[in-house]
């Protein structure tokens, strides 16, 4: 694609969203007032759908379709990134040398708080249907945690306890659950997405319906995807120190 062809269809998405803009704010409500639609709207729904957790119920039930666009697109960059960081067929990796120092404090830090974090990132998924946060927030809380054991100087025990092959297979599993519920809902309600389970009691674990599966099914991509964006910015920044020299390519071509 030509720089002259890519300018020509950016100037084409401005004008539509300006079009869409100038149309949509005519229509809003007053900035300041007291009358707030949506806002109304919104509760009434998540109390109708008992979901104690009106943001959830806005991401998972009234327009979980949105979130499912906002998922796929987290996935589509993490792979993106991966692979414009991927090893090249030039580049060497070699056992890196330890370097620096890690105070005897940071690495007890790390080790305490690890397990720590990780049970917070799943109590947030869990319980993202009654309480603040969800699937998004949790997963981005216990990919944190385990990377404290970078902090904790502890690399190559990190390396062992995060197979980045099985958390390719997670990540696609996670997107697929949330698939799996949107096509269910279709088959069942006669809608996609359709929050078509029990809805149990307000505030009680077991409520919502599909809200809670949904967490769980955007918790487990996230978390995934982390995990391997960062595992893929340390790969590049510890491990690969060079690059191969024509001559050491064609020994190894040779071998």
């Amino acid at each position: 694609m030509t720089p002259r062809v890519r300018l020509v269809m950016l100037l084409v998405g401005l004008a539509g969203v300006v079009v869409m803009l100038a149309t949509a704010l005519p229509e809003l409500p007053g900035f300041g007032g007291h009358t707030h639609p949506y806002r109304d709207r919104a509760m009434t729904a998540a109390y109708h759908q008992s979901t104690a957790n009106a943001v959830a119920s806005v991401n998972f039930d009234q327009r979980a379709f949105d979130t499912f666009g906002e998922e796929t697109i987290l996935i589509a960059s993490v792979m993106g990134v991966a692979a414009l960081v991927r090893r090249l067929p030039e580049e060497q990796r070699r056992e890196r040398r330890q370097r620096g120092h890690v105070l005897e404090s940071t690495r007890w830090a790390a080790t305490v708080f690890l397990p720590l974090t990780v049970l917070l990132g799943a109590d947030v998924v869990t319980h993202g249907a009654i309480t603040p946060g969800g699937g998004f927030q949790g997963g981005a809380i216990a990919a944190t945690g385990i990377h404290l054991l970078y902090l904790g100087g502890r690399y190559r025990l990190l390396e062992r306890l995060r197979p980045l092959a099985l958390f390719e297979v997670t990540e696609a599993a996670g997107l697929a659950g949330f698939l799996a519920v949107a096509v269910t809902g279709l088959a069942v309600a006669g809608s996609v997405l359709a929050n078509f389970l029990p809805r149990g009691q307000l505030t009680q674990l077991l409520s919502a319906g599909t809200v809670p599966a949904l967490n769980f099914a955007v918790g487990v991509a996230v978390a995934s995807s982390i995990i391997l964006l960062i595992a893929g910015f340390l790969e590049q920044a510890l491990a690969i120190t060079g690059h191969r020299s024509d001559s050491q390519a064609d020994d190894e071509a040779a071998s």
